[in-house]
């Protein structure tokens, strides 16, 4: 029998870099039961939590990246143990050391150079709306439209942005936004483990929010709006939105209607950090459902129970075998429900479901559409 010495310094270094309830977790295991990676390979979270508490080798194993974030051990957890934040402080250690993966390196290394984890150069962060006449933020503007890395960079997802701000228009909402002078959220740094650099880009964007006069945030990154509602805590009397929100309250108070019907079957996932982390389910169904001509049908697992798309702490970098993608099985269950079209609200969603469509080859069967995008077809 092989005998384990506790290494008890490597579960305090744990407790300090923000996992607090490591000693709380009694391994019951509802947190590997729950874990969406039990439809394919499994991922021992009890095992690791067990390592982690006694600073056993083996925490810091390939799974500790594996780990989306999706928050349904959390939500599920009969002891309220923060899973997330101690598979983040387990992370914070092995990124101190320079252990990570090297498609997370990537990302992270762009971050420092860039201010987003695309690559994408600062200049040209704004270029998404240079034809749609939209004004810089300044004080006396009512909302700043915070689109993300995500859709400022990506040639396909910029539509998400464009859409949402030919809505608001529509609507005649006053919005401004920042172009080259915001950073990344912070959210992707955290998430992979690198908190300096978080930090960093909070307090970057902090000041340049405070310098502009932001007092309310519209953001369509499910991710942007969890990050400003819990880690920028220098601006606690800044409103946060999701784009869903706004669109929803818009129709529900008559400043936003649609004209044109659109003869479609749409079934809608559920982003986990607007839906778990954040509580938001109804808002973006209100808005499909305003939609003339559009039929909603629900997926088998939606809400609370909605299946993670991988692309939450860091998967959107990191490299998955096919047959062991969470977005593939996603897009066999929407397909279930004869719809034509996926509707989302997270730009991590479409790039991880539209990738799924392709390897599946059901292009011609259904699309990945955000709901700005379906809306402002509607206009």
């Amino acid at each position: 029998m092989e005998y384990l010495s506790p290494m008890l310094e490597v579960a305090e270094a744990i407790i300090e870099a923000g996992g607090k309830t490591l000693t709380t977790c009694y391994q019951c295991g509802t947190c590997t039961a729950s874990c969406p990676w039990g439809l394919f390979t499994g991922l021992k979270v009890r095992d690791m939590i067990r390592k982690a508490q006694f600073g056993y080798e083996g925490f810091e194993s390939e799974d500790l990246w594996k780990c989306v974030t999706c928050n349904t051990c959390v939500s599920r957890c009969p002891r309220g143990v923060e899973i997330i934040d101690l598979i983040s402080a387990m992370r914070s250690i092995m990124a101190e050391m320079g252990s990570i993966p090297k498609s997370l390196k990537t990302a992270i290394a762009s971050i420092k150079s860039n201010g987003n984890p695309w690559a994408g150069e600062r200049a040209s962060r704004g270029d998404w709306a240079k034809d749609l006449d939209i004004k810089e933020m300044a004080p006396d503007v009512e909302y700043l439209y915070f689109p993300c890395c995500t859709l400022c960079y990506d040639s396909r997802v910029k539509n998400v942005a464009r859409s949402v701000a030919k809505l608001l228009k529509a609507a005649r909402v006053d919005f401004g936004i920042l172009s080259e002078s915001e950073v990344c959220c912070g959210d992707p740094s955290r998430s992979i483990g690198d908190f300096a650099q978080s930090q960093d880009l909070i307090a970057s964007n902090t000041k340049l929010f405070k310098d502009a006069g932001v007092k309310k945030i519209i953001t369509s990154s499910p991710h942007c709006y969890y990050a400003f509602k819990n880690y920028y805590k220098d601006l606690p009397d800044v409103e946060v939105y999701h784009h869903s929100e706004i669109l929803a309250h818009l129709l529900n108070s008559s400043r936003l209607t649609f004209n044109k019907p659109l003869d479609a079957k749409v079934t809608y996932h559920d982003p986990c950090y607007l839906g778990r982390h954040s509580g938001i389910y109804e808002p973006p169904r209100e808005v499909l459902r305003a939609i003339p001509g559009v039929q909603l049908s629900e997926m088998e697992r939606t809400g609370e129970d909605s299946l993670c798309c991988g692309g939450g702490g860091g998967g959107a970098w990191l490299e998955v075998k096919k047959g062991e993608r969470f977005a593939e099985l996603r897009i066999e269950e929407a397909l279930q429900t004869g719809s034509s079209i996926l509707g989302v609200s997270c730009p991590f969603c479409i790039l991880m479901l539209e990738d799924a469509v392709k390897t599946l080859n059901k292009e011609d069967s259904i699309a990945i559409k955000d709901i700005a995008e379906i809306a402002a077809e509607g206009l």
